[in-house]
Formats: structure tokens, C-alpha cells, sequence
């Protein structure tokens, strides 16, 4: 039945790579795309329109329906306009892909401000600013469908990547918290961490990997977690190369003490203290 027929999703970042294969493979299974893209290098300078353009394109050739949007999502008033687009051409928002991203990568002994504050900006607060302008109308309609881009850089940390990590982690807390208070609105967050060949990972990975993580591998599941059918809520997957994962948080029994303990009662009980031998999936909620 309807997965995501006659929805609007808007996808982020969709002039290339991984969003322009979302773009792609939610407009074949029957949604209406919103195409949007700054048209960027990967480092965030430069503008233009010619990479949203000829997505637009190939949905529209191959008999689909899609508008181009070249707004920053960095912007609250860029990500005001996004949305805009998606309800003045389709009339509805169903669903955000919150894939825009670039790269400023360095050690953070020499990172710049810049550097820091542009990546969490594109990323985090791009991420808000686009979900926050969907969020109204999927209350208002008690349906949505929202989908972050994390990475494992970000859940496992990787060199020279501290402000990207710290924006792709932050994504999680995110949706983990939206999928909360969206709960009784039909909204379900969730958060992908995709392994693929883009121009984002060309010189991070080495060719005979890139040549196995292409795209196609990983749009398919963003398509599934913006359907109707979807269920799951603040999961976190991670998909490339044929294979699909869920990671989670998982916590121990702990060891309870029943007076403030000393450093060395603490010292003395570390090993139990750190051990997850027996750990169980995280369930916290302070509600």
C-alpha cells in the first residue's frame, strides 16, 4: 500500500551523492520531492542552482514530481523557505531528510572558530532550523516523518573530525527528544548514519572500499523510515555496502552505593563499575 505515495518529502543536500539518491528513490516510490540544495562546494563556499536543477530533472524525466529550493538550511529564514516551497508547490509537508552537510575537517588543537561554527551550523542547527519549520504542520496534520543524517564519526568519533562528530552526535540527541513529543502526533525520528562513496568521503576512504559503498545501498531505508507503515522512533541506523545495523545505547547494572562513596570506594569498585559484559539496551527517561 501507500509507504510513501502522495507524500511530500523534502530532502536537504539532494544536488549530490546520498541526497540526490534519496531524491531519486522517494520520487520513483510515488512522493513528491523537494530538491533542495545551496549548490556548494563541500566546504560550504559557492552557490548555485545547477545541481538541484538537474535533479529536478531526472524526477520530472522519468515521470515524477519535483521542485528545486536553493536556500541555506544553516538559515532559520532559509529553512522557513524551504518549507514554503514544499506547501506552495505541493500543498502539504509530510517528511524532512535533513542530509545537507559539508566538511571543515582538522585537528582540533588547530581548529578555528570558523571551522567549528560552520560545520555545527550546517549540520545541527540546519537541522533544527528545517525540522522546526516542518514541525507545525506535521502537528497540525498528525503525521511526520523525519529523518537526520549522523554518521559514525559522530557515535564513535574519528580523527580531525571533532566539529563534525560533535554536530552529527548532536542530531541524535535530537530526534531522540522529538520522537517524545512527537509520539501522539504520529511523528517518528529517526537518524541514519550512512557509509557511501560521495564526494563528501572521496579522500577519507580508499578506492577498492568506495568502489563496494555506492548510494543506492543506503536510499532504500531512508525511503522505508519516511513511510506511512514505519513504526520505529528514535533509532539510529547505520547502512552502506548491503549491509543495514541498528546501534543503541546500552547501560549496566552499575554498582549502587548507599552513602557518598570516597574516590577509593570508587577506585575500588571501577571494574565493576565499567564492565558490560551484561549490559542491556538504555532506556532512560526522566519523566
Amino acid at each position: 500500500m501507500p509507504g510513501v505515495a502522495d507524500r511530500v518529502v523534502v530532502v536537504t543536500g539532494a544536488g549530490g551523492g546520498l541526497g540526490r539518491e534519496y531524491a531519486l528513490t522517494l520520487a520513483r516510490e510515488g512522493a513528491a520531492v523537494v530538491v533542495n540544495d545551496l549548490g556548494g562546494s563541500r566546504d560550504g563556499s559557492g552557490s548555485g542552482s545547477a545541481m538541484a536543477d538537474q535533479v529536478v530533472a531526472e524526477i520530472k524525466e522519468a515521470g515524477g514530481r519535483a521542485v528545486a529550493n536553493y536556500d541555506s538550511v544553516a538559515e532559520p529564514d532559509g529553512a522557513a523557505n524551504i518549507i514554503k516551497t514544499a506547501i506552495d508547490e505541493f500543498g502539504k509537508v509530510d517528511g524532512v531528510v535533513s542530509n545537507a552537510g559539508i566538511l571543515r575537517d582538522g585537528t582540533f588543537h588547530k581548529m578555528t572558530y570558523e571551522n567549528w561554527d560552520s560545520v555545527l551550523k550546517v549540520h545541527l542547527y540546519g537541522g533544527y532550523n528545517v525540522i522546526r519549520a516542518a514541525w507545525p504542520h506535521f502537528r497540525e496534520q498528525s503525521f511526520g516523518r523525519v529523518v537526520v543524517a549522523t554518521s559514525t564519526s559522530g557515535l564513535f568519533g574519528n580523527f580531525g573530525q571533532a566539529n563534525y562528530g560533535a554536530a552529527k552526535l548532536g542530531l541524535v540527541g535530537l530526534i531522540n527528544t522529538l520522537a517524545q513529543e512527537g509520539a501522539k502526533y504520529n511523528i517518528k525520528t529517526n537518524a541514519i548514519a550512512p557509509i557511501a562513496a560521495t564526494r563528501m568521503t572521496e579522500d577519507i576512504l580508499p578506492p577498492e572500499v568506495l568502489k563496494n559503498l555506492t548510494p543506492e545501498f543506503v536510499a532504500p531505508v531512508v525511503a522505508h523510515l519516511c513511510t506511512e507503515e514505519l513504526q520505529d522512533t528514535d533509532a539510529v541506523f547505520i547502512v552502506g555496502g548491503g549491509k543495514v545495523q541498528r546501534t543503541a545505547l546500552f547501560q549496566n547494572e552499575g554498582v549502587t552505593f548507599t552513602t557518598p562513596p570516597s574516590p577509593a570506594e570508587i577506585a575500588e569498585k571501577w571494574s565493576e563499575i565499567t564492565d558490560l559484559g551484561a549490559a542491556k539496551q538504555a532506556n532512560f527517561n526522566l519523566r
